[in-house]
């Protein structure tokens, strides 16, 4: 009898009786009590933090920070009663404590009172760190201490950006506010810079001007010098005549009546004399004509200096928004132009006063000077002209009185424009040599006031300026410098999802085992007929991969359609798991073969290292070395690995892999069993009597 013939036999015998079929039925629903009821257990409990009660405690005062009023609890509390995750209960800390040590709470959150308090100093002088207390109490349970810790830092880096925030924003506004001085700053060296340029140029027109200041006033105290001793001689010379002039004109008149004799005995002294007054009035009036001459262009070239030193100390200190430097020494160049020029003025004045009484001076020096040359020439003939003689001694006399007068109020005022002119070629030359000086140190501000200009200007670039758009999106980034941005190339939308690579092999595995304990491994008749080995091992394996195959439709019939399973390739998974089923019915049937009813316990043994080590929950990595020494060699492995890429998606390299494998451990488990069968049609005395019966 062929195979496929002797399964059909094994699997008609569930047709005989109620409790048969019964069995069969439970058989082919046994799996859901594994797959289904955990994986619908542990579906979602993620989605479903909700229901887990946890106290919530804000002792927050509050407080102020900048003016306005900061109450971080009371905005965490809100913001966590808005959201899904736990069930919050505001009570007491009291309330708190004694909920979390008798279960009433699986763990609490507290905010102390000083917590705004601490997060609005992040602002101020002396910051500290405010803290959320969180109370756990991992006997009432593990799991939740675990979440609550990662939900809890997702709160604190929340609250710790919104404090940083507050921080941040205030650097930003300190930045835009540095950098409008800095701009003013930059704007007002600019004005600096350009004023300076101005009194450069000014200065250097000043010291030019200087200079030829120096040379005109050198020339003017020169002649003004020599004008002097010429005037001093002058009056000497006139006072001599007009003494001589007067003895004459005494002698004349007192002796009149004796005259006669007296000019005859005298005339050649009288022609001398009046030849030497002809000669002084003669020297006199040439020294007029250069005093006149000079005057007028000492006193032009004195106010010209002067009201050049007044424009510059004008233009240099008072209109420029910042006084020049050198406005105290400019200030006392202008002050001596303007003496030097009051003293040339004086000189002037003295000349344009005397303009009348030179006029007439030298028009009297003329007379006189004719006269006497006519008396100098008639000399000889007085005797005989005595009357004409007296009337011309007399006129004589008083013309050099006149010109004595004169040429002493002459000598007087000259030696004032002498001095004057003196101190005014000193004070031009000191003003030249400090105008140079200026000049110099203008040269060197102009140079420093650019560079201070282009720093400045160098730094406004430097120093940002955020408008408020760009302060909130500096703030935000700053705050929180790192996201974390996560893609998920294959997401598992919930916990079962997850989990359902690890439980659906599991209790594939258990309906296979419990199969096993309601059909033979060995077909008994097969075995009694004398059948081929391969044939007996088939025999017993058919039946329970076909019992295999109906619990694995059952099974994800229920997951989709019940529980809501979602597979990236359905057609995939579920061809995926007979291929599964029909592995582990071959595993099953050769332990229970070769070990008989200890068999049963070494297939609870291999699962148990199975789901040990096939990395169903966390990364086999993490197990210890004897589990990851393991993991390569025993099929669930390969399942578990296989059923996430054909779940969740991905690349369907381990799929193959893995069916490779299950496909080598199908026909290994096979001949294993053939083996077996091939042994167990030899009758022992253990077969007839063994240890243990199951």
């Amino acid at each position: 009898m062929r195979s496929p013939k002797l399964a059909a036999l094994e699997l008609r015998r569930f047709g005989r009786g109620t409790l048969p079929r019964a069995a069969l039925a439970a058989l082919l629903l046994l799996p859901l009590l594994y797959g289904a009821l955990y994986l619908w257990s542990f579906w979602d409990p993620y989605g479903r933090l909700d229901r887990i009660p946890v106290a919530l405690v804000n002792d927050d005062k509050g407080a102020t920070a900048g003016g306005k009023k900061v109450a971080a609890g009371d905005a965490i509390t809100k913001g966590l009663r808005d959201s899904d995750t736990f069930e919050w209960h505001e009570v007491s800390a009291a309330e708190a404590r004694e909920g979390v040590e008798n279960g009433t709470y699986y763990l609490s959150l507290t905010m102390p009172g000083d917590f705004s308090k601490k997060i609005a100093s992040s602002s101020g002088q002396s910051p500290r760190t405010g803290a959320l207390q969180v109370r756990t109490n991992d006997a009432n349970n593990y799991i939740v201490g675990q979440i609550s810790r990662t939900v809890f830092s997702e709160v604190r880096t929340a609250a710790s950006t919104k404090a940083s925030r507050s921080f941040l924003d205030k650097i930003f506004i300190s930045f835009s506010d540095i950098h409008g001085a800095t701009k003013k700053a930059a704007d007002g060296a600019d004005t600096l810079n350009g004023g300076i340029g101005k009194a450069k140029k000014g200065s250097k027109a000043l010291a030019d001007g200087l200079k030829e200041a120096k040379k005109g006033s050198g020339k003017l105290s020169g002649g003004l010098k020599k004008l002097n001793k010429g005037a001093g001689d002058l009056e000497d010379g006139s006072r001599q005549v007009a003494d001589g002039t007067q003895t004459l004109a005494d002698k004349v008149n007192g002796v009149a009546g004796k005259v006669g004799p007296f000019l005859k005995d005298n005339e050649k002294s009288i022609g001398d004399t009046a030849q030497l007054v002809a000669d002084s009035a003669s020297g006199i009036r040439h020294n007029l004509d250069t005093l006149v001459e000079t005057a007028p262009a000492a006193a032009k070239g004195a106010h010209t200096a002067s009201t050049t030193l007044n424009a510059v100390y004008k233009a240099r200190c008072e209109t420029l928004p910042i006084p020049d430097a050198a406005c105290p020494e400019l200030k006392k160049a202008k002050e001596a132009a303007a003496d030097v020029a009051k003293v040339a003025d004086d000189v002037n004045t003295l000349v344009d006063d005397q303009d009348g009484d030179l006029d007439k001076l030298d028009k009297n020096l003329a007379t006189l000077q004719k006269q006497a040359q006519a008396l100098a020439d008639r000399s000889p003939h007085l005797s005989e002209d005595l009357t004409d003689a007296v009337s011309k001694i007399n006129k004589l006399n008083e013309g050099a009185d006149k010109v004595a007068k004169g040429t002493k109020k002459l000598h007087s005022g000259l030696g004032t424009a002498k001095t004057g002119a003196v101190d005014l070629n000193t004070g031009v030359g000191e003003l030249t040599t400090g105008a140079g000086d200026l000049d110099g140190g203008l040269y060197k501000l102009v140079g420093g006031s650019g560079k201070l200009a282009g720093k400045l200007h160098d730094g406004v670039d430097r120093i940002p300026d955020y408008d408020k758009q760009d302060r909130d999106q500096r703030t935000q980034v700053m705050a929180d410098p790192v996201r974390l941005a996560s893609k998920d190339l294959h997401n598992a939308p919930n916990y079962g999802t997850g989990f359902a690579p690890y439980f659906i092999p599991l209790s594939l595995w258990v309906g296979a085992m419990v199969a096993y304990m309601l059909i033979q491994p060995l077909n008994r008749r097969a075995l009694a007929a004398g059948a081929s080995a391969w044939r007996i091992a088939l025999a017993g394996w058919l039946p329970v991969a076909a019992v295999g195959v109906l619990q694995t439709a059952f099974l994800m019939a229920v997951l989709h359609w019940a529980i809501g399973l979602e597979m990236a390739r359905a057609a995939g998974t579920v061809g995926f798991l007979f291929l599964v089923t029909a592995c582990f019915a071959a595993i099953v049937q050769w332990l229970n073969a070769r070990f008989g009813a200890a068999g049963r316990i070494l297939v609870l043994a291999l699962l148990m290292l199975q789901l040990t080590s096939a990395g169903g929950t966390y990364p086999v990595q993490t197990s210890p070395r004897f589990f990851n020494a393991i993991h390569p060699f025993l099929p669930m492995s390969y399942v578990v690995e296989a059923l996430r890429r054909l779940i969740t998606g991905g690349g369907l390299g381990p799929v193959w892999q893995a069916c490779a494998v299950l496909a080598a451990f199908t026909v290994g488990a096979l001949a294993l069993t053939a083996l077996s069968a091939r042994r167990k049609q030899v009758w022992t005395l253990d077969r007839l009597h063994p240890e243990l019966i199951l």
